[in-house]
């Protein structure tokens, strides 16, 4: 499974399918709330209307899709 530091070392990559899973995300806070993933799962709770724990899952299931799509892609 990806985890966080691995996903924000591509950001620019990862932040595109981000944004199309979430799609409220803004772009000028992402400085802000991209190294840090408490932070940035708080975010993702409050721009789409989640709990914490909500949100959580929710970066959980997209860094797990994110794996296996860089899986596939490395075959």
């Amino acid at each position: 499974m990806l985890n966080w530091t691995d996903l924000t070392q591509d950001w620019s990559a990862s932040y595109a399918r981000a944004k199309r899973r979430f799609p409220n995300l803004r772009d000028r806070d992402m400085a802000r709330v991209k190294k840090d993933r408490k932070r940035f799962e708080a975010y993702l709770a409050e721009r789409h209307h989640l709990t914490v724990n909500e949100a959580h899952e929710e970066v959980e299931d997209f860094l797990f899709t994110e794996g296996l799509n860089r899986e596939l892609a490395s075959r």
